[in-house]
């Protein structure tokens, strides 16, 4: 009994002291019970950690590069370009993308393998940066996790006890997933940013069916999907949008060449790390 009243009170003090933010994808007021400089802190702290294990940085500077100068195109024209945004390209072979709070975007080798043109590549970083907007892996993370516990073992990470929780938080936030709402917004939302930064609008829906064609009749669909839940009929709404929004705009980039040049050929070159150095998931 007394535990019930402990949690009551807990969610009434949250509910007093909580703010209102908006939305910047929904226009609509949502609760938030934290500051947007918590994002930047828990980008900062668990951006390192992360990348270690993803079996760290592709090794090449062009190709990081290029996914930077990709990202960046698309940041800057969403409706929160203030954030501290940061794209990452990681070793890991899963078939996945994330987004951490402030800005800390990751692409993994294995997505990178996937995609075919520039547009594609545009659609995904433009897919996680709303994320970002929106502050959804935050949300994600303080309902599934706890902001007070992520915010605790970052600042305590020094000791070998504190490393240890931070690697195991880590863990967890790499399996975190949205909503379907959330992934609706995401998807029509990083369409329209890389719509403005001058890419063609169907990468996305090309980037979708691929992702799509690669979970049928596999006994492991792609991980992206399993972070990122699909949303019923997600071609057929991108596909509308396309037709409703975009229809009669001059030519937008495409780009198969220089992706082919710059991403999918370095890759080749660039042994995937040692399986013993990648991440169980």
């Amino acid at each position: 009994m007394a535990g019930k009243i402990k949690h009551l009170f807990t969610c009434v003090l949250l509910l007093l002291f909580a703010g209102c933010a908006t939305n910047p994808l929904t226009g609509k007021s949502e609760l938030m019970f934290f500051p947007e400089s918590q994002d930047l802190e828990l980008g900062r702290k668990y951006a390192p950690e992360l990348e270690k294990q993803m079996a760290g940085r592709i090794p090449d500077e062009a190709l990081q590069s290029y996914i930077t100068q990709v990202g960046l195109s698309v940041a800057k024209v969403s409706q929160s370009p203030q954030w501290e945004y940061e794209f990452i390209a990681v070793q890991d072979p899963m078939i996945n993308a994330f987004a951490l709070p402030g800005g800390k975007i990751f692409m993994t080798r294995g997505m990178l393998e996937k995609l075919s043109s520039e547009s594609q590549l545009a659609a995904i970083l433009g897919h996680e940066v709303a994320h970002v907007v929106a502050r959804d892996t935050t949300a994600a993370m303080s309902r599934d996790i706890g902001l007070q516990l992520l915010l605790t073992a970052a600042a305590s990470q020094t000791s070998a006890q504190g490393a240890g929780t931070l690697a195991q938080l880590t863990g967890q936030i790499i399996g975190l997933s949205y909503s379907r709402a959330d992934e609706r917004q995401a998807d029509l939302a990083g369409m329209d940013y890389a719509v403005k930064a001058g890419y063609n609008p169907y990468g996305m829906v090309e980037t979708m069916e691929m992702l799509a064609k690669l979970s049928e009749g596999s006994e492991r669909p792609p991980e992206f999907f399993s972070t990122h839940p699909n949303p019923e009929n997600r071609v057929g709404y991108l596909t509308s949008t396309i037709e409703r929004k975009y229809y009669g705009l001059p030519d937008r980039r495409v780009g198969r060449e220089d992706y082919q040049r710059i991403v999918l050929d370095t890759l080749k070159r660039i042994p995937p790390p040692p399986k013993q150095n990648q991440p169980s998931q």
